[in-house]
């Protein structure tokens, strides 16, 4: 498909009022899957094909193999000859010392692509080594450059950016999208650690957006990566931004439903017809859970992030509900306020964490998400009737 049949079918379904969604995938089931339920347009990233080994997003930008040699072998042979009227952009290493980037991306065009994307990108990278690619000449600069080429070659071009400047240094080169990168997606097993909240994904977007609006106020505007996962976390972003026009994906398409659904069907064989009640699929085979169950999503976060800082003002931004009314129905349903019921379950942890590991009791405050000792001991008598160095004790003397 040419750069401008693109265009015309992405503003088209822009002024039906959809959105646009672009599918990043290393394999062909996903490509045929996501182009049957409507994306509108595929990204051949060598994440997505170290994804189907089991590995994580971050392998993309390790030295494993040569990024686009791989692309160029798995998107020729599996994906163009699959799929049919669906652009298919080509994931480009544009720092790529052993290729001249003007024949390459000539070649690129000339395999049946569409056009391309700065995929692996040195954007991801920061510190000393994000420096020290830059002083060698490996920096961000070359990606925009092979956009600039792509775009003289008429390829459609799709520019991931992390910041502002990057934002206008791809627009003055010609990209056909802007897309906000958020870092790596996290969730699933695989996904990146660090938490990247909602919030700060939304105003790291509209410093960005508001840069591409200034400078080019048509342009396709989308997000990919960090904590926008899910749907709802997508809807999350476009309620919030009036700028956003859609969302690219890759883990959050092939590697975390994989990872649910598989693990699940196996748990469900293994079992021989005894589910778990508790199972979510089972609850929603059953018809229980008729729509979004907020008091479930604060549980399930609480279980998954007690550790951490939790502030219940975050879940109900990210639940899209006011605070007050979260505070209501938890404390309703519950029986006691989230604070108390956080505090009863870091608590229960601990507890845990004591009859099961031997640890030393300074290890453990920072294991159920408190700093202070102080403070975690004085609130672990409160709720057990024992401090931590009492509680150990009667599991030593009844063992």
């Amino acid at each position: 498909m040419s750069r401008e049949q693109i265009l015309d079918e992405l503003r088209s379904q822009l002024e039906l009022g959809n959105h646009i969604i672009g599918v990043a995938t290393g394999a062909g089931i996903t490509a045929k899957y996501a182009k049957q339920g409507g994306a509108d347009f595929l990204l051949m990233l060598n994440s997505g094909k170290f994804r189907q080994m089991g590995r994580s997003s971050l392998a993309g930008i390790l030295p494993f193999c040569n990024s686009n040699d791989m692309v160029m072998d798995f998107a020729s042979r599996e994906i163009i000859p699959l799929v049919r009227d669906i652009p298919i952009i080509f994931g480009l290493n544009a720092t790529d010392p052993t290729k001249d980037m003007e024949t390459y991306i000539s070649e690129i065009k000339n395999k049946g692509f569409s056009g391309i994307n700065n995929y692996p990108t040195v954007g991801l990278i920061d510190g000393q080594f994000g420096e020290a690619l830059g002083e060698e000449g490996n920096g961000y600069l070359l990606e925009v450059e092979a956009i600039r080429i792509a775009h003289e070659k008429d390829l459609f071009t799709i520019a991931f950016v992390f910041d502002e400047i990057q934002a206008a240094q791809m627009i003055e080169a010609g990209a056909d999208i802007i897309c906000a990168h958020l870092g790596l997606t996290e969730g699933g097993l695989l996904g990146a650690k660090k938490v990247f909240s909602l919030e700060a994904a939304k105003a790291k977007a509209d410093k960005i957006f508001n840069t591409c609006n200034a400078l080019k106020p048509d342009l396709i505007k989308l997000v990919y990566g960090g904590p926008v996962k899910t749907p709802i976390d997508v809807q999350y972003m476009y309620s919030n931004n009036q700028n956003l026009m859609g969302y690219i994906g890759g883990s959050a398409f092939e590697r975390i439903p994989s990872e649910k659904s598989i693990t699940n069907i196996t748990k469900a064989f293994k079992v021989s017809g005894t589910l778990d009640e508790d199972d979510f699929m089972v609850k929603m085979l059953d018809g229980i859970t008729k729509h979004y169950d907020y008091v479930e999503f604060v549980k399930e976060y609480v279980a998954q992030n007690y550790m951490n800082e939790i502030l219940f003002a975050d879940l109900a931004k990210v639940a899209h509900v006011s605070r007050s009314y979260l505070s209501s129905l938890f404390t309703k349903k519950v029986g006691c306020s989230f604070q108390t019921y956080l505090v009863q379950f870091r608590m229960d942890k601990a507890a845990e964490i004591l009859h099961r590991d031997h640890i030393q009791l300074s290890e453990l405050a920072p294991l159920v998400g408190y700093q202070d000792y102080a403070q975690f001991s004085k609130m672990f008598k409160k709720y057990k009737g024992f401090s931590p160095k009492q509680y150990k004790s009667n599991i030593n003397t009844k063992t």
